[in-house]
């Protein structure tokens, strides 16, 4: 099995990240889409949020032609909330649910 070191090594090089410019505010944040992803978490969720994401996967695949998977939707649905608290701060959509809690 592998130890800690090995789990949480860099994948890429200090350098190249360096050289990425930092994202504009103003910019839309997108998910990655369809690419190799260089990172994993791993998001444990009930089973109605389950079935609710497998739910909206295939009405997205039924009701409107796009074939994506689990993971894309999850993706895109973060960088839409990331996007909303982005502009709105304490008003976005995250900020207001999290404070119900």
């Amino acid at each position: 099995m592998p130890g800690a070191s090995e789990l949480f090594r860099l994948t890429t090089g200090a350098a190249a990240d360096a050289d990425v410019p930092a994202q504009e505010p103003s910019a839309q944040r997108r998910g990655t889409g369809r690419q190799k992803h260089s990172t994993k978490i791993t998001v444990y969720v009930s089973d109605e949020e389950l079935l609710a994401l497998e739910h909206a996967r295939l009405a997205l695949r039924g009701e409107h032609g796009l074939a994506v998977d689990r993971g894309r939707v999850v993706r895109e649905a973060i960088a839409i909330v990331l996007d909303d608290l982005e502009g709105h701060g304490g008003d976005s959509l995250l900020v207001r649910r999290l404070r119900e809690q």
